[in-house]
């Protein structure tokens, strides 16, 4: 008869060998039942987050300090991706634009520039997702020039747009219907914030772009410090227009893990581990557990430094993030949303090297397969 003592698989001749180890026996069944149990809550006490995007890739768009400036062209590798083997495929499904920063001087969300932006450079923002021939038109015109390649892809693009934050204590953003906003007031706040989704909404519908699906609006504040007042309120009214709202906090972010409580539709975690050579990979093994904890999507962050021929030899720590989230079934029941440093796609896209072109592969593969077996079809 076969049991285990511990942690080793013993042997017994006799019943009175039995007896004598019934008790250890029973001691060894508590010990590996209770540890089951804590693997269990190791791994998050529920499912991952998931809705109706699978892979939402981030596209910072519209400060002029921006490398990019998301012509249809440029877009192509995101649309579309074309492997080694010169097999075309259907690749994001949705796209995040969203800007923290004009590029001048001004900020969108607070701590990233000098100064607030105001309502000219909240209208100047506008403008740019609305430039023919870039952003959302450039996208669309992409999206219907591969369909007369390859076929209509068996999704429709979904598209979410960043709304500025009214940054807390600002006095000299301007005025709407000739008054003057004071930022120190959560009326006033919750005031431009409509403003500027009422006037997003005017414009967008205007366009009429046939292969884009708004899903939706981003809150580009990362963490809840001076915000935490309108969340509820601006989220309420964005449903109110049939549509959601989406929030990315980072891996320390105050209120990382009580998105549903500030009512934001759904959610995706940042990592953070890939930027800092001295975070271990156990990091990524602790947000697919604070993820599936949370009932959040992941993000998977990466930049042109994971390019094989760059300096820092970052390219490991883009194929960890792809190694944890297989390992524990990322791609399989979790939304995702991709950080890629601006251009990052678009750079190994461009790369003669083998080795990018086997790693981008390999994501592209994932990202492929999970929309046309597994995730969009669930």
């Amino acid at each position: 008869m076969l049991y285990f003592s511990g942690n080793k698989l013993v042997y017994l001749s006799s019943v009175n060998q039995l007896n004598f180890f019934e008790m250890n026996f029973f001691v060894s069944i508590s010990t590996l039942f209770i540890q089951f149990i804590f693997c269990l809550s190791a791994f998050g006490s529920g499912p991952y987050g998931k809705i109706d995007i699978a892979d939402l890739v981030l596209i910072y768009q519209g400060g002029t300090h921006r490398p990019m400036e998301w012509t249809k062209d440029q877009f192509l590798p995101y649309v579309v991706h074309e492997n080694q083997q010169g097999e075309k495929n259907w690749l994001f499904d949705g796209f995040l634009f969203l800007e923290f920063k004009d590029g001048q001087g001004r900020n969108y969300a607070p701590g990233y520039d000098k100064l607030n932006a105001r309502k000219p450079e909240w209208e100047w923002l506008l403008d740019r997702r609305f430039e023919k021939d870039k952003a959302f038109s450039a996208l669309n015109q992409c999206i219907e020039e591969q369909i007369q390649e390859i076929g209509a892809p068996g999704f429709k693009h979904k598209l979410i747009s960043g709304i500025p934050s009214p940054i807390l204590n600002q006095e000299d953003w301007g005025e709407i219907d000739g008054q003057k906003l004071d930022f120190r007031k959560q009326e006033d706040r919750l005031t431009a914030g409509k403003w500027y989704i009422d006037r997003f909404l005017e414009r967008y519908e205007q366009e009429n772009y046939q292969h884009l699906e708004l899903k939706g609006f981003y809150w580009v504040d990362e963490d809840v410090r001076g915000c935490a007042d309108i969340l509820i309120p601006l989220g309420d009214y964005i449903r109110s227009k049939g549509l959601q709202f989406y929030w990315i906090p980072y891996w320390t972010a105050p209120g990382r893990g009580d998105w549903a409580e500030y009512k934001f539709d759904f959610a995706w975690i940042q990592p953070n581990h890939f930027f800092n050579k001295d975070i271990a990979d156990e990091r990524l093994e602790q947000t697919c557990a604070f993820a599936r904890e949370k009932n959040m999507g992941l993000e998977m962050e990466f930049d042109g430094r994971a390019l094989a021929d760059h300096e820092s030899g970052f390219s490991t720590r883009l194929e960890a993030y792809i190694d944890a989230y297989e390992k524990n079934g990322v791609f399989e029941q979790a939304s995702i949303a991709y950080y890629e440093g601006g251009n990052g796609v678009y750079r190994f896209s461009k790369s003669n090297n083998p080795k990018d072109k086997a790693l981008m592969d390999r994501l592209a593969k994932l990202i492929i397969e999970r929309k046309d077996k597994r995730f969009l079809k669930k």
